[in-house]
């Protein structure tokens, strides 16, 4: 599972069992998280959490981080037996975007952010097992 979190919406993604693809589930309000999260954990098996971990071109973090440090102190707390990978998330909302006019959606769909929240995650989750793939080679 990965998130893509943020002050007003979580993205998520998720992956087929052979963990070879990842697929947009859905956005939540980021009030709303831990109760979806508690939710989903009783129905399915997660592996592990990817979270987009926001990093600057400096290498420095970003001001995001303020609010996604402490869900991860928190969640390794409530969740102790899932592990959290911290995956790069520069430009996936640009990637997002982009995806949205590739795909062909009219500018107004483009514009749903919670839309892009989910392709953001799904592109964090997709890099996250590229990445987990190649160096298992």
């Amino acid at each position: 599972m990965a998130l893509d979190y943020g002050t007003k919406r979580v993205g998520v993604a998720v992956t087929d069992s052979l963990q070879i693809l990842a697929n947009g589930l859905t956005t939540i309000p980021t009030n709303e998280i831990w109760k979806f999260l508690e939710e989903y954990f009783k129905k399915e098996t997660v592996d592990c959490l990817v979270i987009g971990y926001p990093i600057q071109t400096t290498g420095a973090g970003s001001d995001s981080l303020r609010v996604i440090n402490p869900f991860i102190k928190k969640f390794l707390k409530v969740f102790p037996n899932i592990p959290i990978n911290q995956a790069d998330e520069r430009y996936t909302s640009k990637m997002a975007h982009q995806a949205m006019i590739d795909g062909g959606l009219k500018k107004k769909d483009r514009q749903n952010k919670a839309l892009v929240d989910t392709i953001s995650a799904t592109i964090i989750l997709q890099g996250f097992l590229e990445t987990r793939k190649n160096s298992l080679r």
